[in-house]
């Protein structure tokens, strides 16, 4: 089996989200698929396997679960599929310019990316619903040491609102608290600074899914996008999220889909290619 590892949502290597992407012609069990994931201990690990024209069908395993949905992990599958795949029966040549979407079937429903001459990949995703969470674990607000301004809860995150970046960049979560949070992960956000020429920040913590602090979380701004779209007025948004390694979004809502979708557009690096062996 082939295998790639990508850096997604960065213009360099060493920086962003990594990935590893695994082509199937058919699905393999779910426990070797897992074991695969843990064996290569990423964030996520896609695997792929083809529909019919322009279309697939997409996993994505953490180290020590399947999860219903990865951002960059769908950016790096596009880029392999677009790009890398080339030659690969079924796979969209790289030179042909008509053809400049592709869909994934997934547990979170269908997801379109779409790439521009530019290189940049753009992610289709549908918008998550947070609403303010009155009723809040414990464990949330006593593992990030600082009280937020307010509290969101998505469907399977809670976003914590602060007021600066500076906040955001100095807090040290307990991730041991904080893996007992009845959720996938926690979102902390806050505006840009002026001088960072970015809309808003964020950092996604998931200890709960064996991932401490991920790099950057394409997923995350389904829920962030919605949110920053709203409060400062504007559907077109650009993100950093504020990881060691770093990650740059260039984001927009779509408030005219029904229900509302969420653009999220990034740069891949690719930094290896290899084999499987059984």
């Amino acid at each position: 089996m082939r295998i790639y590892q990508l850096d997604a949502f960065t213009d360099k290597l060493f920086a962003g989200n990594p990935a590893a992407v695994v082509p199937l012609a058919e699905w393999l069990p779910d426990e070797q698929m897992q074991k695969i994931a843990a064996e290569n201990n990423l964030a996520e690990t896609a695997f792929y396997v083809k529909t019919g024209e322009a279309h697939y069908h997409i996993r994505w395993f953490t180290p020590s679960l399947e999860v219903d949905l990865c951002g960059h992990a769908t950016l790096a599958t596009g880029y392999v599929v677009f790009f890398l795949e080339k030659n690969q029966a079924g796979a969209v040549p790289a030179d042909d310019e008509s053809n400049d979407q592709i869909f994934f079937d997934s547990r979170s429903g269908l997801l379109k990316v779409c790439r521009s001459s530019d290189g940049w990949l753009t992610l289709d995703f549908p918008a998550d619903i947070v609403q303010k969470a009155n009723l809040q674990p414990p464990a949330l607000l006593a593992s990030v040491h600082e009280k937020p301004l307010a509290v969101y809860k998505g469907k399977t995150d809670y976003m914590l609102i602060y007021e600066n970046q500076a906040q955001i960049e100095a807090l040290s979560p307990d991730f041991r608290e904080m893996s007992t949070v009845p959720a996938r992960g926690i979102i902390v956000t806050a505006p840009g600074s002026p001088d960072s020429g970015v809309d808003f920040v964020s950092r996604f913590f998931g200890p709960q899914v064996g991932i401490d602090e991920d790099p950057v979380t394409g997923s995350a701004h389904t829920t962030l996008v919605p949110y920053w779209a709203e409060k400062l007025g504007k559907n077109d948004l650009i993100a950093r999220q504020l990881s060691k390694r770093g990650g740059y979004l260039r984001c927009k809502l779509n408030d005219h889909a029904s229900p509302n979708r969420v653009d999220i557009s990034g740069q891949v690096q690719l930094y290896l290619t290899g084999e499987i062996s059984e």
